[in-house]
């Protein structure tokens, strides 16, 4: 049947009522009824229940309403997906980033972005490094902000800074007055820590290596938001981003001595660019406002 046609039923299901339906459509009863008749001989089956002249959509037709509003709305998006590779003004971009980024990152480069592109819409989502990193690689999301940077051959990286890394420590915690400390130091400190699979789980297993320690993990979670209140609560010490200014944490931060103890973050995108002109726009603003690039060194994870 015409998609016109699965719209004039959607609108009959409505208001369950020829002459108040074909108004609304502005076409004639007649018209209206004799496409109603077309749709229940393909299907087999009455979608309406006759009582006096008034129709009531029955099981049969709710059921096929159900499938024909989802119909019409995955065309719709489809004509709004089209619309977006030709005018990126109005386009939409799918991000993806590690969580920590949802509460800086991602934030102040959609409201930059907003200045100079305010039509833009964005859809995002939040996950582990090597997650984001494969939704980008499967086409699943456009642009995703990740750290540290990945080694991945197949997708394009734009850097846009290091993170300073820190011990973070409960208050009152013994290492609390320190100016600085070594990841030698904590061989024998219960930790909290995200996830294998998370970038900063990465370097901090990395940093551990490289002192020739284990770490003692008591406590893996998938939020640093998570991890820094568990430290906060006295449950072990973590390694954690030195907080962004402005943002005020309920942990004490003590800076690392350890050489590498950083992590660059960025964002990565298909080897080729997004495939949408809005989301292309979008990443070339991000390049704008990339630093250069530090010497690949241990920090890169394998995804």
């Amino acid at each position: 049947m015409e998609l016109r046609e699965l719209g004039w039923f959607v609108t009959l299901a409505e208001t369950e009522h020829v002459t108040i339906a074909a108004a609304r459509l502005h076409i004639s009863q007649p018209t209206l009824s004799r496409a109603l008749a077309r749709l229940e001989r393909k299907l087999g089956v009455q979608l309406f229940d006759r009582q006096q002249n008034r129709l009531h959509l029955n099981k049969y037709g709710e059921l096929f309403r159900a499938h024909a509003v989802r119909a019409m709305n995955e065309i719709a998006q489809g004509e709004e997906r089209i619309t977006t590779l030709v005018d990126p003004e109005r386009g939409v971009v799918s991000l993806g980033f590690v969580h920590s980024f949802g509460g800086w990152l991602v934030p102040e480069l959609l409201t930059l972005y907003r200045d100079i592109a305010p039509s833009t819409s964005f859809e995002l989502s939040g996950g582990a490094a090597d997650a984001v990193v494969d939704d980008v690689r499967k086409g699943r999301v456009d642009i995703g902000f990740v750290a540290p940077r990945p080694v991945a051959d197949d997708v394009e990286w734009v850097p846009l800074g290091r993170e300073v890394l820190c011990l973070g420590v409960p208050p009152g915690h013994e290492f609390e007055g320190r100016g600085q400390i070594a990841v030698a130091d904590l061989a024998d400190e219960p930790m909290v820590a995200l996830k294998v699979g998370y970038g900063l789980r990465h370097v901090t297993d990395r940093l551990f290596r490289e002192a020739g320690l284990t770490p003692r993990i008591k406590i893996e979670v998938t939020e640093l938001s998570t991890l820094r209140a568990l430290v906060s609560a006295g449950m072990g010490v973590g390694l954690v981003p030195a907080p962004q200014p402005g943002h005020v944490s309920t942990t004490r931060s003590i800076p690392l001595s350890d050489e590498g103890a950083f992590r660059s973050y960025g964002a990565v995108a298909r080897q080729y660019g997004p495939s949408g002109r809005a989301a292309r726009r979008f990443l070339r603003f991000v390049a704008s406002r990339a630093v250069p690039q530090p010497p690949a060194g241990p920090e890169r994870f394998a995804d």
